[in-house]
């Protein structure tokens, strides 16, 4: 069965989809997105996903109008249509064009089959790069956004998959760490928790505010503070998150060792409380 999407009301081929070419995302990078795993065919943690896009919407003055709305249904409709248990799903928001034949914005869902990370990557743990030609500055409107352009992102990305790294860490034009390419970064000390506050700026993670809430219950002690390069130098764990990766060790800063260079037990306790919260949605 070919894949089959959700575009502006209608379920058709992923081959047919097509969207105008005065679209504000084709022409200028203006749009939202959104992405998220289901687990057994449950989408986790939609209605935070949605919110987070309606504020970025709100924030950015980018009118949507009532799209938003259509999202439950439509992701529905994705995962019915494609016969779906666990997947990488996501869902595009632009708004029109001045010169659409609709003055509506588009709303594209897409999702396929996936299973997150490879199990090994878990057990060794994740090489990153500090990516120190990129700077995230809280100057930047979009700082904060899950926005279509994206391509800073992706270049960070490449650079730090070309030294055999697999996330590219950001920092601020103040040396301070801000988050991954596709992450949000958590560091661990003498059993504490620290990773960046919001304002840093770093995009509210999904995943890193329900970290933080099993944080809580775990009784494990946390802080949203600046965090620098020697914080991850000396930390005792660090780890991701993101919807697909859900916790990723981190065990070595390009050829630097994290601790002894093996996924820690507060970064296995949270991704096992994570599993257990998944496999209950």
């Amino acid at each position: 069965m070919s894949e089959q999407v959700y575009l502006n009301g209608e379920l058709i081929d992923a081959t047919a989809a097509k969207v105008s070419i005065t679209n504000p995302s084709f022409q200028h990078g203006v749009g939202l997105f959104e992405t998220l795993r289901t687990y057994d065919g449950r989408p986790f943690a939609l209605d935070r996903h949605i919110a987070r896009m309606r504020d970025s919407a709100g924030k950015l003055d980018m009118p949507l109008a009532n799209v938003l709305d259509e999202v439950p249904a439509a992701v529905e409709a994705v995962i019915i249509a494609n016969a779906l248990k666990n997947a990488r799903l996501r869902f595009t928001v632009t708004p029109p064009g001045t010169h659409e034949e609709s003055p509506r914005p588009t709303l594209l869902v897409m999702a396929q089959e996936t299973t997150g990370y490879p199990p090994e990557l878990y057990e060794a743990g994740m090489t990153v790069y500090v990516a120190d030609r990129f700077r995230q500055s809280n100057q930047d409107p979009l700082a904060g956004h899950k926005t279509t352009s994206y391509y800073p992102r992706l270049v960070a990305l490449q650079l730090a998959r070309s030294k055999g790294c697999g996330e590219a860490i950001w920092a601020t034009p103040s040396n301070y760490l801000a988050e991954g390419s596709l992450s949000n970064l958590f560091i661990v000390k003498a059993g504490r928790l620290k990773t960046p506050p919001v304002d840093t700026p770093i995009l509210p993670g999904i995943t890193r505010a329900i970290v933080l809430e099993l944080a809580k219950t775990e009784n494990i002690p946390a802080d949203e503070a600046p965090c620098t390069i020697n914080d991850l130098l000396d930390a005792d764990e660090v780890f991701l998150t993101n919807a697909i990766m859900e916790v990723m060790p981190v065990t070595r800063v390009e050829r630097r060792a994290i601790a002894n260079e093996k996924p820690g037990p507060i970064t296995q306790r949270l991704r096992e409380a994570y599993q257990k919260l998944t496999s209950q949605a």
